[in-house]
């Protein structure tokens, strides 16, 4: 194998690895270091595809590979991290377990469904767990917190697990912020992207403005990302 092919596998390892040293820490009670391995581990998500394509160094491999590190970093660990912030000696702790195995699902579909080459159908992975993991960091970061007080009831982390799990499956379509060498401009595409970076934009001002912890700002643009895709749905655009 040519030292060509072996980068984007090298990138991708590095994903999985900072999963893996994810999930650790978040057991070790380490959330403020399990986030920043979590945004790491999508740094080499999106560093993995981008050498591939510029290397031209496509394998099934490494197609594999990507889908397993995936699910370790944006299926496991996010799972984890909501259960390590959830209310002790309640069965409803192990709720956000669901996301994992909805992840797997998501994960698998997307591997065999042909249609998801320029978007996705279904929340993708990666937003499913930043949302999780900025949440999970935001609640050890500001224990006082009004959201740290909803985690500390029986209902918002288990419905909020659920949501995000059956949004992984939905048969919603949902727009892919990546942009491909020679692909034409899209009319309907470009006022989606535009919508959600007007909103993303928004909700980085109002966490500056309330001089919130930082991570509130990850968890309300890819929150944002959610609805935006939900009412282009239901209008059918």
């Amino acid at each position: 194998m040519s030292i060509r092919k072996i980068i984007p596998n090298t990138i991708t390892s590095l994903n999985l690895l900072s999963g893996v040293l994810g999930v650790i820490f978040t057991l070790k009670g380490h959330i403020e270091i399990a986030f920043p391995l979590m945004l790491a581990a999508a740094v080499f998500d999106f560093c993995d595809g981008l050498a591939a394509r510029a290397l031209d160094a496509y394998s099934d491999m490494g197609k594999e590979l990507d889908s397993l590190s995936d699910m370790v970093s944006f299926g496991v660990l996010p799972a984890v991290m909501l259960y390590e912030v959830s209310p002790e000696g309640s069965w409803t702790a192990y709720i956000p377990l669901f996301i994992a195995v909805m992840s797997g699902l998501r994960l698998a579909w997307f591997n065999i469904d042909e249609r998801q080459t320029e978007g996705f159908i279904g929340l993708a992975t990666p937003s499913c767990a930043m949302i999780c993991g900025s949440l999970a960091y935001y609640i050890a970061a500001e224990p006082g917190s009004f959201v740290a007080a909803w985690a500390s009831g029986p209902v918002f982390i288990p419905v909020l697990s659920v949501c995000l799990g059956l949004l992984l499956v939905a048969p919603i379509p949902m727009f892919s912020m990546k942009f491909k060498k020679g692909q034409k401009q899209d009319h309907t595409l470009l006022i989606k992207r535009t919508a959600f970076l007007t909103v993303a934009a928004l909700s980085v001002i109002v966490v500056a403005v309330l001089r919130t912890n930082w991570s509130a700002a990850v968890t309300l643009i890819f929150l944002s990302y959610i609805i935006v895709n939900c009412i282009f749905a239901a209008f059918r655009m």
